[in-house]
């Protein structure tokens, strides 16, 4: 099984940010025999992403693919992983 990458696209202040982070961090919990790995991006701190995404953050990318943004829905999450492990 390999490992899937999840990318939360973010910025400091943003209160939507911080409860998909805590969305994504508490499905991932709930999957231990899921290898996931969790990276946290600051748009600000990039051009190219900052101009394509300033308007949707959060926006929560499965291996590199935009799964959703705004709001991050718990329940098509864990549908999500179990489906790619």
């Amino acid at each position: 099984m390999s490992t899937i990458n999840l990318t939360l696209l973010m910025k400091p202040g943003c209160h939507l940010c911080d409860d998909a982070a805590t969305v994504v961090s508490s499905v991932v919990e709930a999957l231990p025999e899921i290898p996931i790995e969790i990276e946290g991006k600051n748009i600000e701190d990039d051009v190219d992403l900052f101009a394509a995404y300033w308007d949707q953050i959060p926006v929560l990318m499965i291996n590199g693919k935009v799964h959703n943004y705004w709001r991050i829905d718990p329940e098509r999450l864990t549908k999500a992983l179990k489906e790619l492990s």
